[in-house]
């Protein structure tokens, strides 16, 4: 009877090892096609905003609309629509962030949750693999965040304070108290690592 016990015992921890392997293969899988997402869609929103930058002023629609009311610029790059991207210089990284959210472009690249630059109320979420979101824990109060929109225009932000939120807690998050608010979740999604940020201009 022990010796069954044993071996039932045995092939359980086998099966559950191979879950788990199963389970890390398959989160690095994910991981490996979000950093492809982003180095195939980096060179051409960099090329879309430059060649936006060149054309000439007449061919732009003027803005009538007074500056918090105005919407982003869209510019669609392999079927999806961004609004530009956001740099993490002390992380390294420069992203794509797409204009809306849907959970299967959120495995592409960060999106837009909330807001504009021009109500100074952005807010971007994204997952935490290593090529998106998942080293923002390691920004720190001061870091520098700059966003550039798709008319080719920088702004420059500053690191006010991380905080960790419930996963509900969307009030919070979108409360626009902050000028441009980054998150993710953490490992098992129990809750949110946020980077509040204001302008520095």
């Amino acid at each position: 009877m022990k010796a069954k016990l044993g071996t039932v015992l045995m092939l359980l921890g086998i099966a559950m090892l191979c879950g788990a392997l199963g389970l890390l293969l398959f989160n690095q899988q994910q991981q490996n096609a979000a950093a492809r997402s982003v180095d195939a869609v980096m060179p051409q929103l960099v090329a879309a905003i430059r060649e936006e930058k060149q054309l000439p002023e007449e061919s732009q629609p003027p803005q009538e609309v007074p500056l918090q009311e105005r919407e982003m610029a869209v510019r669609e790059i392999d079927g999806h629509d961004y609004i530009g991207f956001v740099g993490l210089p002390s992380l390294e990284l420069e992203l794509p962030v797409m204009a809306d959210w849907t959970y299967p472009q959120l495995k592409i690249a960060p999106c837009r949750f909330s807001g504009s630059i021009f109500a100074d109320d952005l807010v971007i979420m994204a997952h935490n693999y290593e090529r998106h979101f998942g080293r923002i824990r390691d920004l720190k109060p001061g870091d520098t965040v700059t966003f550039t929109d798709m008319e080719g225009q920088t702004t420059s932000y500053e690191v006010v304070v991380l905080d960790i939120l419930h996963p509900t807690a969307v009030e919070d998050m979108t409360a626009g108290e902050y000028d441009l608010t980054l998150f993710t979740c953490t490992y098992g999604g129990k809750s949110r690592v946020t980077v509040r940020c204001d302008r520095t201009e």
